[in-house]
């Protein structure tokens, strides 16, 4: 592997440590919505620094999920069970980002 994808690599390990951290420190003092966004963040950054170690990169989400579950879910590479660990992560995360945030926007039109 070139030594600047590894790099990149290495960097990208480091963020979704980093949004581990944060996302822990965020469940103990109640702020769940924001341990649930650094959770899905932290997942998201290991796989994409799985996914550049094959010479992959996406600025969609959609497309970095795909390409590890290709190619290393179904190939066994990493226990399949992380699956529905990926797929609940994202699902969640983009409800309590993007739902929540609508329905509070429904209440205020509801008040003015």
């Amino acid at each position: 592997m070139e030594s600047s994808l590894r790099e990149l690599a290495m960097y990208r390990m480091e963020r979704a440590f980093e949004m581990l951290i944060a996302a822990e420190d965020n469940l103990k003092i109640g702020q769940y919505k924001t341990s649930l966004n650094r959770s899905y963040y932290a997942i998201f950054h290991a796989m994409r620094a799985a996914n550049i170690i094959k010479g992959f990169d996406s600025s969609k989400h959609s497309g970095v999920i795909a390409f590890f579950n290709k190619e290393y879910l179904k190939e066994n590479i990493i226990d399949r069970k992380m699956s529905p660990i990926i797929k609940n992560s994202s699902f969640f995360r983009e409800k309590s980002d993007y739902m929540i945030s609508l329905l509070q926007v429904k209440r205020m039109q509801k008040t003015n």
